[in-house]
């Protein structure tokens, strides 16, 4: 398995693992009703991959898995975003004040099916945690409440903590902080 940095050519296989994958985590009654997962187009990975961060893990030259983080900047464009940069001030989060400046949106992550329970999980954030140690303490991101496996690997795997709890569009979640590099504290 190879963990790596996305390059351009990546960029229409992410985005069809996008579009095939994007209801992974909702349940069979949520699927293909009003609930949509974030779906990011050929645009939005062309300026993730050259200004933010995403990552892959391949086998065999295939991707069988990628994560992304993003600036602010970038993803403030949706509501839900906009929605949390909003609460970031009021958060009650011991090691520092969250705000737009020192933190990032982490996610999604992804990983193939058939290749989940091996590692991958935890190798995708590390190698994401040190590219974005470089620029920023923290990162960000929200998981639906009735999404458990998501939230297990994120505390468990990543050792992410909660930090508040939102509803959103008629669903709830936990927003879950992790610091990426103990030298800025």
């Amino acid at each position: 398995m190879n963990i790596r940095r996305a390059k351009i050519s990546d960029i229409a296989t992410l985005v069809s693992l996008e579009q095939n994958h994007l209801q992974d985590e909702l349940n069979a009654e949520q699927r293909n009703s009003s609930l949509q997962g974030q779906s990011f187009n050929q645009a939005d990975f062309s300026a993730l991959v050259n200004q933010h961060w995403v990552v892959v893990a391949e086998i065999d030259g295939a991707i069988i898995g990628y994560v992304i983080a993003g600036r602010w900047s970038f993803f403030k464009q949706w509501p839900i975003y906009r929605n949390l940069l909003n609460r970031l001030p009021k958060l009650d989060y011991e090691r520092a004040k969250l705000s737009e400046k020192n933190s990032c949106q982490y996610g999604p992550i992804w990983i193939d099916s058939a290749h989940r329970g091996q590692g991958i999980f935890e190798a995708l954030v590390t190698f994401l945690k040190k590219l974005v140690g470089n620029e920023l303490p923290y990162m960000l991101t929200f998981i639906a409440e009735d999404n458990g496996g998501s939230f297990a690997a994120h505390t468990r795997k990543a050792g992410m903590q909660v930090v508040d709890y939102i509803s959103f569009d008629e669903r709830d979640y936990y927003l879950l902080v992790l610091p990426t590099n103990d030298s800025f504290f």
